[in-house]
């Protein structure tokens, strides 16, 4: 089995720091990409994913964690299905929750 290599983008800043705007403005601006998104919601209600523009429904939601703290099996097992899994995009970007480190979060790779 072969894989290819994707880039992978670590959306990070405060709340309210703009970054769904970011995203949305970079899935509007490149059109001809397939993104896969990983949305972070460190409460139990996602609010962000709502407000992403469509793409392709390529969104996966990690909530009711910091992916940054907790750097338990979620992340490392979204990232094994979308390696493994039948999923085809050309990057991953991943917004983590405005009270991330997102060290944490590059360690992982």
């Amino acid at each position: 089995m072969s894989f290819k290599a994707v880039p992978v983008t670590i959306l990070t800043g405060f709340l309210g720091a703009g970054k769904t705007t970011f995203l949305n403005h970079l899935i509007a601006e490149n059109p001809h990409k397939k993104f896969v998104i990983i949305e972070n919601e460190f409460g139990e209600i996602n609010i962000d994913s709502q407000l992403v523009i469509n793409t392709d429904e390529n969104i996966f939601e990690l909530s009711n964690g910091c992916i940054c703290c907790s750097v338990n099996g979620d992340l490392a097992a979204l990232l094994n299905k979308l390696v493994t899994g039948p999923y085809d995009y050309d990057h991953l970007i991943i917004e983590t929750t405005g009270i991330a480190d997102p060290s944490a979060v590059a360690a992982t790779f």
